[in-house]
């Protein structure tokens, strides 16, 4: 896939956000995104724990193939700031894509974390994946919860009793 115009998404509390791919100059603009995110989810994100991103962590959000993977941006239009991050990756014979998300602190439980994963898991299905899954830590409550409403069946990690994956089929 190419890359494509910005789109609206509309969360179930009525906040608009601009959602496009991201780009190699969005980085110091999501560096600067995740210093917003709690130190918490910044560990769910990533499974470490630090004060900042780093570079290594950003490359593969902002240097993609645009098909087996994906990096999205999304912006409160009202305030233009990214508000959210969202990774599509896609295991080589396009049969199960993994999903990642983040939204900033100040705008968690507002149904943005929701709007980018079914946003995600339908750009999932349009590259014919078979199954999404997202791998949380099991501290990840808030994550867990957004994924099992959207149908997300919890499997144990063997081998590491902290990770939970969830996974979906797609429709």
């Amino acid at each position: 896939m190419s890359v494509t115009a910005p789109l609206v998404l509309t969360t179930r509390s009525g906040i608009e956000l601009e959602v496009r791919q991201a780009r190699e100059a969005d980085e110091a603009d999501l560096k600067a995104f995740f210093d917003r995110v709690t130190e918490q989810d910044r560990r769910f994100r990533f499974l470490a724990a630090a004060d900042h991103v780093t570079h290594e962590q950003l490359e593969p959000l902002v240097h993609t193939d645009h098909f087996r993977s994906e990096s999205w941006i999304g912006f409160n239009r009202a305030s233009g700031q990214i508000v959210v991050s969202g990774l599509l990756a896609c295991d080589g014979p396009l049969d199960t894509c993994e999903v990642a998300i983040s939204v900033c602190g100040d705008h968690k439980g507002k149904g943005i974390g929701w709007a980018m994963l079914q946003f995600l898991s339908q750009q999932a299905q349009s590259r014919g994946c078979r199954r999404v899954i997202s791998i949380e830590s099991r501290n990840n409550h808030a994550a867990i919860e957004v994924e099992r409403e959207h149908g997300f069946v919890p499997e144990p990690v063997e081998g590491d009793p902290s990770l939970v994956v969830l996974s979906r089929i797609c429709r």
